[in-house]
């Protein structure tokens, strides 16, 4: 295809979805689903009027889905309420820690016990397939940031913080293939990718939060009125913690959802916001304008996100497009539908339930949680990031089948059930709240 019927085909989806948008909210699928299927029926496996090779194309893909996940982690740190409650944030980190640690090593053992793959491709490959995506899950994750839901908050804030925690199983997956330094007894790994790369990216996001709050805080409050550009503000913000953080051997994609969560935090308690019965902070009435109409105080945080939304929405839409270029008949083998089966089944449901043990939540929202892990645009990312760190060809390829295979089938089985289950759920939670 040439650019112009790029243009052309993206330009259209983009139209459909716009003007169709209250029409696409009532239909049982996500638009994901929709983007995936215009690729299908495009891709080689349809009319083959366009394919696209992730191998090849390794490094344009590595780029695009690291934006797009980058913008999604920050949409989703913003949209955290704060303070952060250490009983409130509990399960979560439980989830984006304990949860993906047993995940990966389930993969890595059926990959290795079932696939035959060697242990350190096994170990990368759940390393790839384990971070829930924080691009394609918005259905069933926080909406606003007041948004109070126990389910949304635990999804969300695992998302975000779970791409950071999945790097040092990748590192150590490429270590043990051979083409990364682990160190003596993996002494290194653990110093530097697992320690410093997770607490450094905390600190590093969490302080740039912070000044970018404080001062975009300072600047609206001086005489004369001061005007930031908050998109851009916040694209920038991105940007600096995300380099930053890269420079300093930290987890990038963790500090940017750190920065998120500390900018919200710091301008609610800079514009005196005051806690709610829950104890989180929420926004003052928002004083008088002229002619005694409501004038909202700005902030970067809440002025920045619908923009940044519409990237996500963007990027969901180009990179799922992309996702049906790649899939083939070849795409199809028993070893990528039952790792598929594997991981939505036994991997996912069992490391819920085992990093939730004694956190106090209910059955029923551990089995919201146990199913919707979408995987998606941050699995592409771990496989494209692999691939051009020197991953070996043959490894690349089958890894690549796989990963493709996984995401598409996540979005077919979580697209399809996301919205009769939540619908039913709460519908119950309405009806018995117990």
């Amino acid at each position: 295809m040439s650019t112009t019927h790029w243009f052309f085909l993206i330009g259209m989806l983009m139209l459909a979805r716009g003007l169709a948008a209250s029409t696409l909210a009532r239909l049982p699928v996500t638009s994901a689903i929709i983007y995936l299927g215009v690729g299908l029926v495009l891709g080689p496996a349809g009319f083959h009027v366009f394919s696209f090779d992730p191998i090849g194309q390794s490094h344009l893909l590595e780029t695009l889905t690291e934006i797009a996940v980058l913008v999604s982690l920050f949409s989703a740190g913003v949209k955290m309420p704060v303070p952060i409650r250490w009983p409130r944030w509990v399960p979560a980190l439980r989830l984006a820690w304990v949860s993906m640690t047993i995940s990966v090593a389930l993969v890595a053992a059926f990959a290795y016990y079932v696939l035959g793959l060697p242990v350190g491709a096994g170990i990368l490959l759940g390393a790839i397939l384990a971070p829930t995506d924080p691009v394609l899950a918005t259905d069933v994750q926080v909406r606003h940031p007041d948004d109070r839901d126990e389910l949304r908050f635990t999804l969300t804030c695992e998302a975000g913080m779970n791409d950071g925690s999945a790097f040092p199983f990748v590192m150590l997956g490429l270590g043990l293939l051979g083409v990364h330094e682990l160190g003596d007894f993996g002494l290194h790994w653990f110093a530097v990718e697992v320690i410093w790369a997770t607490f450094g990216a905390i600190l590093i996001g969490a302080l740039g939060g912070y000044v970018v709050g404080r001062l975009g805080w300072m600047l609206r409050g001086r005489e004369p009125k001061h005007e930031v550009l908050d998109d851009l503000v916040g694209l920038g913000l991105i940007a600096v913690v995300y380099a930053v953080t890269v420079e300093c051997m930290a987890w990038g994609f963790l500090a940017v959802f750190a920065a998120g969560v500390a900018l919200r935090h710091t301008e609610l308690t800079a514009s005196g916001a005051h806690k709610d019965r829950q104890g989180l902070l929420v926004p003052d009435e928002p004083p008088a304008g002229p002619a005694g109409q409501t004038q909202a105080p700005l902030s970067v945080s809440s002025e920045s996100l619908v923009f940044k939304e519409h990237i996500e929405r963007l990027s969901e839409l180009t990179l799922v497009l992309l996702l049906g270029g790649m899939l083939t008949i070849q795409t199809w083998t028993w070893q990528t539908v039952l790792t598929a089966l594997f991981l939505f089944v036994v991997a996912r449901p069992l490391s819920v339930y085992l990093g939730l043990l004694g956190c106090g939540r209910s059955p029923r929202v551990t089995s919201m949680i146990a199913w919707f892990g979408v995987r998606g645009i941050g699995s592409l990312y771990y496989l494209m990031y692999a691939i051009n760190h020197d991953l070996p060809s043959g490894l690349a390829s089958q890894l690549s089948q796989i990963t493709i295979a996984v995401i598409m089938l996540s979005i077919l089985a979580h697209g399809l059930s996301v919205k009769p289950i939540l619908d039913r759920f709460w519908r119950r939670r309405r009806n018995n709240p117990g």
